[in-house]
C-alpha cells in the first residue's frame, strides 16, 4: 500500500503557486464567458416574457418569478439586444474584430451599451478598457458622452448661428440691391437733369443767336430799303427805265425780305414769352433780364420799320412797263427764231403763236 502511494506520488505533477494561478485565471475566463453568454440568453427570455405579460404585470412578475429589479432586467434585455443572436457566434470565432467584444465582462458589456454599436470596437482598442476598473471605465464613457453632448450643442448653436448669418446675408443683399437701385435711379435722374439743363441752355443760346441775326437783318433791310427808295426817286426823275427796272426789282425783293424778317421777329417774340420746356427738365418760368432788354430793342425797331412800311412805293405802273417790255422783247425773239426754222415746220409753230395770241386777247 505504501509503495503504491509512493508510486502515485512520484507520478503526479508537482503543484506550484504559479500553476494554481493559471488554473484560477482559466476558471475566471470560462466563468466570464459563461456569464456573458448566459446573460444574453436570460435577456432573450426576459424580452420574450415581457411580450406575453399584460400591461402592469411586468414589475410584479420580475419580483415574484425571477427576483429581478426592473433595472437588472433592462440591462439583461439590453445585452441581448446589443450582443444577442447575431453576435452569439463571436464567442466561437477567433479574430480580432470578434475577440474585442468577446473579451468583455458582464459589467463592461452593460457599460459599453452607452457607446454606439459601430464605435465599440474602436473605443475598446483606443482606451484599453480591460486594464481599467469599473469606476474608471464609467468615467471614460461619461466623459465621452458629455463631450458628444457638448459637441451636439455646439453644432446646434453653429447651425442656429449659420441660419442667422444666412438670414443676415440675405437681408444685406436685399438692402444692397435696394440701395443700388436707389443710387442708379438717383444717378439717372441727375444725368437727365444735366442733359435737360444743357438742352435748355442750348435753346437759350440758339434763341439769342437767332435774335442777333434778326436784328442785324432788320438793320440791313432798313438801310437797303431807304437807299433803294432814294435811288428809285432819282431814276424816275431822270427817266432812266433800266435803272427803274433794277431798282423796282430790288425794292420788291427788299420788301419781301422785310416782311419775312418781321414775321420771324414776331415768332421769336412768342417763343421768348412762352416758357422753354424740355424732357426731364423744369419749365423756364422767367425770361432773363438781358433777353427782355434785347426784345424791347427789337420791338422798338419793328415799330420804326412798320411806320416806314406804312407808306409803300407805288411800283405797279413800273412793274407793268417792265413786264410789257419783256413781252415785246420775247415776241421779237420768237419771230427771229421762226426765221431760222425750216419752212415745213415753221407753219406749225406760227399756228401755235397765233393760238397763244388769241387766248391772250380773250383774257384781255
Amino acid at each position: 500500500m505504501n509503495e503504491v502511494a509512493m508510486i502515485d506520488k512520484n507520478l503526479s505533477v508537482e503543484r506550484t503557486p504559479e500553476i494554481i494561478a493559471v488554473e484560477i485565471n482559466s476558471i475566471k475566463e470560462q466563468t466570464r464567458k459563461i456569464m456573458l453568454f448566459n446573460s444574453i440568453e436570460i435577456g432573450k427570455r426576459l424580452a420574450e416574457a415581457k411580450i406575453m405579460l399584460g400591461h402592469g404585470e411586468w414589475g410584479d412578475w420580475l419580483k415574484e418569478s425571477v427576483n429581478y429589479s426592473q433595472r437588472t432586467a433592462s440591462n439583461l434585455m439590453g445585452i441581448f439586444e446589443q450582443y444577442g443572436t447575431s453576435q452569439l457566434n463571436m464567442f466561437c470565432e477567433n479574430n480580432a474584430k470578434s475577440q474585442a467584444l468577446a473579451n468583455l465582462s458582464y459589467t463592461q458589456a452593460v457599460l459599453m451599451m452607452g457607446i454606439p454599436m459601430e464605435e465599440r470596437e474602436a473605443f475598446i482598442e483606443e482606451h484599453d478598457i480591460h486594464s481599467k476598473s469599473t469606476r474608471e471605465l464609467q468615467q471614460v464613457i461619461k466623459d465621452k458622452q458629455e463631450l458628444e453632448a457638448k459637441l451636439k450643442e455646439v453644432e446646434a448653436g453653429w447651425e442656429k448661428d449659420k441660419k442667422l448669418v444666412d438670414e443676415a446675408q440675405g437681408l444685406a443683399k436685399t438692402r444692397f440691391k435696394e440701395a443700388q437701385k436707389y443710387l442708379d435711379e438717383k444717378q439717372k435722374a441727375e444725368s437727365e437733369k444735366q442733359v435737360a439743363e444743357a438742352a435748355t441752355e442750348k435753346l437759350r443760346d440758339d434763341l439769342k443767336e437767332e435774335k442777333e441775326k434778326s436784328k442785324k437783318e432788320i438793320e440791313r433791310l432798313e438801310l437797303s430799303i431807304s437807299e433803294t427808295k432814294k435811288s428809285l426817286d432819282e431814276a424816275e426823275y431822270s427817266g432812266n427805265t433800266e435803272d427803274i427796272e433794277l431798282l423796282s426789282n430790288s425794292l420788291v425783293k427788299a420788301n419781301s425780305e422785310l416782311a419775312f424778317s418781321l414775321e420771324r421777329i414776331a415768332e421769336l417774340e412768342g417763343q421768348l414769352k412762352d416758357p422753354i420746356e424740355v424732357t426731364a427738365a423744369p419749365a423756364v418760368d422767367k425770361v432773363p433780364e438781358e433777353v427782355e432788354r434785347e426784345l424791347h430793342e427789337l420791338r422798338e425797331k419793328n415799330k420804326e420799320l412798320k411806320a416806314k412800311g406804312s407808306q409803300p412805293v407805288d411800283t405797279s405802273t413800273i412793274r407793268f412797263k417792265l413786264h410789257f417790255d419783256s413781252l415785246v422783247n420775247g415776241f421779237k425773239d420768237i419771230l427771229s427764231v421762226l426765221e431760222e426754222i425750216d419752212a415745213e415746220a415753221r407753219g406749225k409753230y406760227k399756228n401755235a403763236v397765233v393760238g397763244l395770241i388769241g387766248k391772250m386777247s380773250e383774257r384781255l
